[in-house]
């Protein structure tokens, strides 16, 4: 069973490492446009506070989330977008603040959930250990567009290991968003840790194969690199054509990045 501790312990650390490239940010920079079409640093850090938010009334109060669901439903393909447009136009040290609640705030929720609780969600029940994972997974990636906005090259923590997790665990969600059928087989990955050790999911025997650097394997299933950008070995036409579909988040299928975006 995942430790959920640890997990929180790993959220918090990620959480505090965005926390570190924005808290002396003047307001002005907040207005940066980051790599996601149309989101300032201010959509993405207003996009994490709104669903660290809603992941505490997910934990916390039912019917509150629930009615958060069906105000959603009519607008599936915007709503994301209209919650971080609404957070981005609060000033940006009160944005700041909020975040920095509204995640503490998650991380006592999930330490209290009852473990074999499964909690509701925009998808499928999770639980806690799962909600903190997803939780961790996308402060990762939206801190890589604020990232990207500053100009900054993160170093690696191992960490990464949560992100590569679900990026492996949503191979036939990605597949589902997009209308096909997934292998029936699984593949074989193997990743270096930023430390040298290697990570590895699936049978040793398995043709269709992904190697290389676990940063790398998180840009691409976060969709926050092109495959073309990332040094990645992809075996088989089956992987490759993964690759090209795979999204650890929620929702529609998301845009990507384009190759050379980054040169």
């Amino acid at each position: 069973m995942a430790d959920l501790e640890a997990l929180l312990a790993d959220f918090t650390a990620e959480c505090d490492d965005l926390d570190r490239l924005i808290a002396d940010l003047d307001p002005a920079e907040w207005q940066r446009d980051t790599p996601a079409a149309g989101w300032t640093i201010a959509h993405q850090i207003g996009h994490l506070t709104w669903t660290d938010r809603v992941a505490v009334l997910a934990a916390t109060d039912a019917p509150a989330f629930d009615a958060v669901v069906q105000a959603a439903l009519p607008k599936a393909l915007t709503f994301v977008d209209e919650a971080a447009e609404e957070e981005a136009k609060t000033p940006a040290p009160e944005l700041l603040a909020a975040w920095r609640r509204d995640r503490l705030a998650l991380v006592e929720a999930l330490r209290t959930v009852p473990a074999g609780t499964k909690l509701p969600w925009f998808g499928p029940p999770m639980s806690a250990a799962s909600m903190v994972t997803a939780r961790l997974m996308e402060t990762w990636a939206h801190g890589q567009d604020v990232a990207d906005a500053l100009g900054v090259t993160r170093e690696p923590t191992d960490r990464l290991k949560n992100v590569a997790h679900l990026g492996v665990r949503t191979r036939n969600f990605a597949y589902m968003t997009h209308g096909r059928a997934a292998p029936a087989e699984e593949f074989r990955i193997e990743l270096t840790a930023p430390g040298g050790d290697i990570w590895s999911w699936g049978p040793i025997d398995a043709p269709q194969r992904i190697t290389g650097p676990a940063m790398d394997f998180c840009l691409a299933v976060t969709q926050r690199r092109h495959l073309d950008d990332l040094a990645l070995r992809v075996t088989g036409a089956d992987a490759i054509e993964w690759l090209g579909l795979a999204q650890a988040f929620a929702g529609p299928p998301g845009a990507g990045r384009t190759a050379g975006q980054f040169d």
